[in-house]
């Protein structure tokens, strides 16, 4: 039998370049299989810590469903407020299908989060809050949760941006967070945003509707300072100094002209006319780098700074203004909810 099969004579070029692309494809294959184990591992790691969350309401509204991370073996689990908020009864279900009520232990709708405790406490598999400061666009996270009823779904994206804001439903804006392409639906929300070490960098929060790609993450680093809020008082107390503000870069320039070592802080995107800041003379586009001597490196540095214990007193706040830096004397007050 003629094999009439074409054939071909390589030169040396020629067995380089096939080499070169049987490497590429060897590379490629290994770039698939490092991706996939690492969005495995993370859901074996994450997953059994991750709860669903089923409400009652007695209002017109009845009743929802979310998602939820256990941060410790007795049963400790963040959320978003916005899930738990006003609920008669809260059923937890876990990842084996096992049920068991919990208890609302605080919630603050000004970012977002709340904390639930649930009853039959046990030695409850959990998750750990990481450094959402280490987070870089492009970095590869993991979602996790009960998208539209479908229970432990995981999908997959990177952080698509960091310092956004989005808006609470008590209208204030919720600052430093963090957007992901990784797919959120209804049902996602209160579930963790897992870097590829298996740390929640995130709370999940929001969609766009009619986006596609388009999703929002509470930055871990602002549920961490929540949920010690609420574990020691039950609810947020905050000093207001009447400021919007995100996380910026310092032009490297200006940090070496102010022996700063620091390499981001927090850019005031406005400054309420009547509020605390503006009598003391901070202005819009001021770089916040300090507070009474503690770096501020974003955003979520200077909301955990403006704590209650700073309320009535007299602060220092540290700005580059147009590149020079400045000091200014400001006296928070407590932030209510018209603020």
């Amino acid at each position: 039998m003629l094999d009439f099969a074409p054939r071909f004579i390589l030169d040396s070029d020629d067995h380089d370049a096939a080499a070169a692309g049987v490497a590429v494809a060897d590379g490629d294959a290994a770039l698939l299989d490092a991706y996939s184990h690492a969005v495995a591992h993370v859901a074996d790691l994450v997953g059994p810590a991750v709860v669903r969350v089923d409400t009652r309401r007695r209002s017109a509204r009845g009743g929802g469903t979310g998602s939820g991370f256990v941060l410790s073996p007795d049963g400790l689990i963040v959320t978003n407020a916005h899930v738990v908020n006003g609920a008669n009864e809260i059923r937890l279900a876990d990842a084996d299908g096992r049920t068991t009520d919990a208890q609302l232990i605080g919630v603050d709708p000004d970012t977002d989060v709340a904390l639930i405790r649930a009853n039959a406490a046990r030695d409850l598999p959990t998750a750990r809050l990481g450094d959402s400061k280490a987070v870089r666009r492009g970095q590869l996270v993991v979602a996790i949760g009960n998208p539209l009823g479908f229970e432990s779904t995981v999908t997959a994206g990177v952080v698509s941006a960091l310092g956004r804001s989005i808006r609470a439903t008590t209208g204030r804006m919720i600052e430093d967070v963090i957007q992901t392409d990784a797919a959120l639906n209804p049902g996602n929300s209160g579930g963790p945003l897992v870097s590829s070490r298996g740390e929640v960098v995130g709370v999940n929060t929001a969609i766009i509707p009619h986006a596609q790609g388009i999703c929002f993450a509470v930055a871990a680093n602002t549920a961490s300072f929540v949920v010690s809020e609420l574990i020691r008082h039950g609810r947020v107390r905050r000093a207001f100094i009447g400021v919007s503000a995100e996380t910026a870069p310092i032009p490297r320039r200006h940090a070496l002209a102010a022996g700063l070592v620091q390499k981001a802080g927090a850019m005031l995107g406005s400054v309420a006319p009547d509020g605390p800041a503006s009598a003391g003379g901070l202005l819009r586009q001021d770089l916040v780098v300090a507070l009474d001597g503690c770096p501020v490196t974003g955003v979520d540095d200077l909301i955990r700074l403006l704590d209650a214990d700073r309320i009535g007193r007299t602060v220092t706040i540290d700005v580059l203004r147009l590149g020079r830096p400045r000091s200014f004397t400001v006296t928070p007050v407590e932030r209510t909810k018209a603020a």
